[in-house]
């Protein structure tokens, strides 16, 4: 590998060896100190680079894109506050398992707390939110040098994608020149093809092979005798990247006669399993403990993923008192009402599966059909609710309604606050071909339209955004990504004036602070947001308008922001009155 100076040949190295592991994109903001990184990938014909001008955006970009793929999607950024802006993605990366690798441009070591311009502290900067650390060492043509380099990205790629998944973090040293200048004697003629080049047919430095955690016989089988019995349940959270293998998790469903409780963002709401599997959604509107008082408890159930998001279902799970088996490929403890019985270090996918071939005993008809008739009941009751006890478009029929409009296949993004609650208790479960994610790892509405479009960009799928207005705010300059990157979206824009998630706390009875500290009304008008980024832009207020307005977005080219207008009060007081007349249908 020639090349004019040293910065050159170790950025290439360092790009060459992501490439051989598998790394096909690559998020880059531009900056100084990073020129050659930035150089680099842009020259590698299997890398597509994504320029997104604000790192804090460009970080979040990279998460939906990992997100969506389940495969490692690297970052670029120069050195200061610019590292520090991938913080708030690297902490979501990190809780919700999303592989990411962050490549810090730096100044050279003398220059540490010495004043120097745009110099900070980058070593560990990220503390335990990063699976792995690696400071390089500053570029030499050294062929022992360039081995340790390529081995390191190939190690970092490895971390990213173990068990669990995550973001790893490589801070990236480099003096000047930082441009492809020439500097005599800087590059041997004769440096070592191995150190240079890596190795032939394009293998990766160090191949690292992972194997699935799996249980022995024994305890096979006893788990198996654990799920043998009549009641039971299948409870699927939010999945890790890249998902949960539905055909196995059909099988067992199959094998125990179990329902699944499928959270929105577990892969498992939607699909063709849910045809022939007793799949449920609308648990959310109807666990009251006046309706599971009279409830046979389950004996056992088995958790696999992340904590759900429906509150109702984890208190459920709670008060009933079954034996609960959480799977986790880490081993790691993600059930906070701490009522689970059993932590069970497996894959999730290939333990359904192999359990599926072992299960045996009694199912229960009835109570699979408990589960049925209670999520009818709900469906029916919020069916025709598409107006709010005030004549406006309730808020949760607008994700019933993307549920029923989006083509296939689709990729839907739910903002946290009220869009993905509203995903949990109105979106039904169905055989479309949708994969739904958000960010649950830590909850935030930050970073929430680069994250869809990020995973826009991994995908030919449509793309639906479903945020709230103070999320939207929040990551306005994400929108850019949508022309620089060439991402087509609908993005449909929940604006109830503020934070309308805070009418569901007691808060909401003590005014002041309410309005002024946690609704906290805005009153922006973001029409001109689509000017600024050459979206297409609709506003609309009622139910129809939007339905038109969302089938015109799918049929046409470019991204579209739909700016619906509700109230968040009167949903509020929507949602609380169709769960009290599915509790009355259902006690009756």
């Amino acid at each position: 590998m020639s090349a004019p100076n040293r910065n050159v040949l170790w950025a290439r190295a360092l790009v060459d060896e992501l490439a051989r592991g598998g790394v096909d994109a690559v998020v880059v903001s531009p900056g100084s100190r990073s020129t050659p990184l930035t150089t680099a990938v842009s020259e590698h014909d299997d890398i597509t680079v994504f320029s997104v001008l604000d790192e804090r955006a460009a970080a979040y970009f990279a998460l939906g894109r990992a997100r969506r793929t389940g495969e490692v999607t690297p970052l670029v950024c120069t050195s200061g506050t610019a590292a520090a802006n991938y913080h708030p993605a690297v902490i979501e990366a990190t809780q919700g398992r999303v592989p990411l690798c962050l490549l810090t441009a730096d100044r050279p070591p003398e220059l540490r707390d010495s004043g120097a311009n745009q110099t900070i502290d980058q070593e560990k900067l990220y503390g335990d939110a990063v699976r792995w650390y690696k400071d390089l060492p500053e570029p030499e043509a050294d062929p022992r040098k360039l081995r340790s380099l390529r081995t390191t990205v190939a190690r970092a790629l490895g971390e990213a994608t173990g068990t669990p998944s995550g973001p790893v973090h490589l801070n990236c040293p480099f003096r000047k020149p930082l441009e492809p200048t020439p500097v005599a004697g800087d590059v041997p003629a004769d440096l070592d093809p191995l150190a240079a080049v890596g190795r032939e047919g394009g293998q990766p430095f160090v191949r690292t092979t992972s194997g699935a955690p799996q249980l022995d016989r024994a305890d096979l089988r006893n788990v198996a005798e654990a799920l043998s019995v009549e009641r039971g349940l299948l409870v699927a959270g939010p999945a890790d990247p890249p998902g949960v293998d539905a055909q196995a998790v059909t099988a067992l469903a199959h094998a125990t006669g179990f329902p699944i409780v499928a959270d929105p963002l577990s892969g498992l709401r939607f699909g063709g399993h849910t045809r022939v599997t007793t799949t449920v959604g609308g648990y959310d509107g109807y666990l009251d403990p006046r309706v599971t008082e009279d409830w046979p408890d389950p004996e056992v159930v088995l958790r696999l993923g992340a904590s759900p998001t429906s509150k109702q279902l984890r208190k459920y799970l709670a008060r009933t008192g079954a034996r609960q088996l959480v799977v986790d490929p880490a081993g790691e403890w993600r059930e906070a009402e701490f009522r689970a019985t059993d932590l069970v270090v497996a894959d999730p996918s290939r333990l359904a599966g192999r359990l599926a071939e072992v299960v045996s005993g009694p199912t229960d008809a009835d109570w699979r059909e408990r589960w049925a008739r209670a999520d009818r009941v709900h469906a029916d009751i919020v069916a025709d609710a598409a107006t709010d006890g005030d004549g406006g478009y309730f808020e949760g029929a607008v994700l019933a309604d993307v549920a029923d409009l989006a083509p296939e296949p689709s990729t839907l993004v739910v903002s946290n606050s009220n869009p993905v609650r509203d995903a949990d208790r109105y979106m039904a479960p169905a055989t479309d071909s949708y994969t739904v994610l958000g960010n649950r790892g830590a909850s935030g509405i930050d970073g929430v339209v680069s994250t869809a479009l990020g995973a826009g960009s991994a995908t030919t799928d449509h793309l639906t955004l479903v945020i709230g207005d103070l999320a939207y705010y929040h990551d306005s300059t994400g929108l850019l990504s949508a022309l620089r990157c060439g991402v087509d979206a609908t993005i449909v824009l929940v604006n109830n004036d503020g934070g309308g998630i805070f009418h569901r706390l007691p808060i909401e009875s003590f005014d002041p602070p309410f309005t002024e500290s946690f609704k906290t009304p805005h009153g922006l008008d973001f029409e001109p947001t689509a000017d600024l980024y050459d979206l297409g832009y609709t506003s609309a207020d009622e139910r129809e308008g939007f339905r038109d307005a969302y089938a015109d977005s799918v049929a046409s080219d470019g991204t579209d922001v739909i700016d619906v207008t509700t109230d968040a009060e009167a949903s509020q007081r929507t949602r609380e009155r169709l769960v009290e007349e599915t509790i009355t249908e259902l006690v009756e």
